[in-house]
């Protein structure tokens, strides 16, 4: 099984409504939604993960 490091966004909200980016396997990029840490994971290619943020960054 597969180690993530999971951490939470910078822009988390106080009342929890965030998720959480695990970057420390190269091969992948975990996201989980940080109030079910025993729930699914979504996993992202470094390079799909890239395009995700760059497409934030132009919205």
């Amino acid at each position: 099984m597969t180690s993530f490091r999971f951490t939470k966004s910078s822009y988390s909200e106080p009342n929890g409504e965030c998720v959480e980016v695990a970057r420390n396997i190269p091969s992948a990029v975990a996201v989980r939604d940080s109030k079910r840490a025993d729930g699914p994971v979504l996993l992202l290619a470094p390079t799909a993960w890239h395009a995700f943020q760059a497409g934030l960054r132009r919205a």
